[in-house]
């Protein structure tokens, strides 16, 4: 029985009648009845197995005997009705694949600090929906790196365009050179420089939820959006820090510029006096301080990352990605022009810490807040936001006040990789239900930002990303996710075909033993 070409299903039962050391006359005669049902793939490797083993006692012998006659009718009948669930669900799976990919290599020792762009980095071909991606630091053995060893500052992925039969480098240390070549496919907004990626994350990455629910996706690869003489392919940007034996952990991991001994940026240009920590501190190939005799050796990491895909067609709803920034400079008027002013994001800013003395309760925490606008609204079907060490959380706000989405941090608690003492390993995410949460086009949204005082934080971030359908799909679509928590199941009417004529089967044989049964008896009588 086949549901595709890449899918098929073999099964059996069978009984085994089982005595308790008495004999016909005696009570107490039992039998085994099991079965099984494989679901292979087109060469017959077997891929699930679905089985089950029942023991039915009998009062005698002569009942154990019929019994074991009729008992396969049923098993065929059990396997058979648990076929539609079982081939739904690998219908949906078997549309969703997932491919596991290295960036390039990275060396580091302790201090010192990568923040480089890899091109053209591995990534499925064709026309697709993203499904989700995750990543996390490894070393050469695949192990997960702790980030009280290797600090992930942030991590992100771009699209682009690149001509055809142009050699690019494999990595830099700048994104956007030889711009003639390359054409950069920003996500939907809002910021017109930089935060241009369609996913990014940093030190919560392992613990913070990036699939996509069911039927929505993020198209990519539709040749009909590729320029002619072009071909669409993706960067990655890795900006790790090495805390191992350095002076002063946190301040390496907020970049502050003394513990780097940067007075210039990564372009050569002189920092402003007031700037004391951030990116512009530090960047590719700078070193932090380390402790008084410290010694250790280099080693080379990797980004492990996986990607979740289906094949695009009609049935997958087209989601936007948009990313806000608190730090955003945007006006819905200009004081000057009376016009709207440019989403200039500014990405990071410092949070000072409050006095001990004669501070309200209120003092104690650091609240950012920024009105922003979507030129077009639609339906929010995710949303989380991506903070820093000493963060209390994010909420996007609607223009009438109503909650669109509001992320918390989780800070770890012990040493092993994604539950790292002191640092956000995760950030809760939005999923609301289709329809439930409308952004209207054109509509002044609030986001706010919150972070405590209770020590001095540099560089830090306030951004939110949301994914927006332009309409709410309808509810049975045919694709179920298997990384989602709560699921409906949908099955094929096509299938429940195949469980009835399994049904029939159990019962032509069920009718069959029956009509032999009594053809025995009848001959049983005429000897007696």
């Amino acid at each position: 029985m086949g549901l595709d070409s890449s899918t098929w299903w073999r099964g059996r039962v069978t009984t085994n009648p089982r005595s308790n050391g008495y004999d016909d006359s005696e009570i107490m005669r039992s039998v085994i009845l099991t079965g099984f049902a494989d679901r292979t793939d087109g060469v017959g490797e077997m891929v699930d197995r679905y089985d089950f083993t029942v023991r039915i006692f009998a009062s005698t012998g002569e009942m154990a005997h019929r019994l074991q006659t009729w008992l396969p009718c049923f098993g065929i009948l059990l396997v058979v009705l648990s076929l539609p669930n079982s081939l739904a669900r690998g219908y949906a799976e078997n549309r969703i694949k997932s491919a596991v990919f290295l960036s390039p290599e990275f060396v580091l020792g302790p201090g010192s600090v990568v923040d480089k762009f890899y091109m053209n980095i591995d990534f499925p071909s064709g026309h697709i929906a993203l499904k989700s991606f995750n990543a996390e630091v490894v070393d050469e053995a695949g192990n997960p790196i702790p980030l009280h060893e290797t600090y992930l500052h942030h991590w992100g992925v771009v699209r682009y365009y690149q001509r055809k039969g142009i050699e690019v480098p494999k990595y830099n240390d700048q994104f956007g050179f030889h711009q003639s070549d390359l054409i950069v496919v920003r996500n939907s907004g809002i910021c017109e420089t930089g935060l241009g990626q369609y996913f990014g994350l940093g030190s919560e990455t392992r613990k913070t939820a990036t699939h996509v629910p069911d039927p929505y996706g993020i198209e990519v690869g539709n040749p009909a959006e590729i320029p002619p003489g072009y071909e669409e392919i993706w960067m990655m940007n890795v900006h790790a820090i090495d805390t191992r034996g350095v002076e002063d952990r946190l301040g390496c991991t907020e970049c502050r510029c003394d513990l780097y001994n940067v007075t210039k940026d990564g372009h050569g240009n002189p920092l402003r006096p007031d700037y004391v920590g951030g990116l512009h501190c530090c960047y590719d190939q700078t070193q932090c301080r380390l402790r008084d005799g410290f010694e250790s050796t280099k080693r080379s990491l990797f980004m492990r990352y996986t990607i979740k895909y289906v094949d695009w067609d009609t049935s997958v709803v087209p989601v936007k990605i948009y990313v806000f920034d608190v730090m955003d400079t945007w006006k819905k008027v200009d004081d000057t022009t009376g016009l709207p002013t440019k989403h200039h994001c500014l990405v990071e800013y410092d949070i000072e810490s409050f006095s001990a003395a004669g501070v309200t309760e209120d003092a104690y925490i650091d609240t950012k807040a920024v009105s922003l606008s979507l030129p077009s609204g639609g339906t929010v079907i995710y949303g989380v936001a991506h903070q820093h060490t000493g963060a209390i959380g994010s909420t996007l706000y609607g223009e009438d006040g109503r909650v669109i989405c509001s992320s918390i941090p989780t800070y770890g608690e012990g040493k092993e990789a994604g539950n790292e003492a002191g640092y956000i390993v995760g950030m809760s995410t939005c999923y609301p239900n289709p329809g439930s949460i409308e952004i209207s086009d054109g509509e002044t949204l609030v986001l706010e930002s919150k972070y405590s005082r209770e020590q001095r934080h540099t560089g830090v971030m306030g951004l939110f990303y949301i994914l927006v359908a332009d309409a709410s799909p309808k509810s049975n679509s045919r694709l179920v996710s298997p990384d989602e928590k709560h699921k409906e199941s949908t099955v094929p009417i096509s299938l429940w075909g195949i469980a009835l004529f399994g049904v029939a089967i159990a019962i032509a044989v069920a009718v069959a033993h029956r009509k032999r049964d009594e053809r025995v008896d009848g001959y049983e009588s005429i000897v007696m």
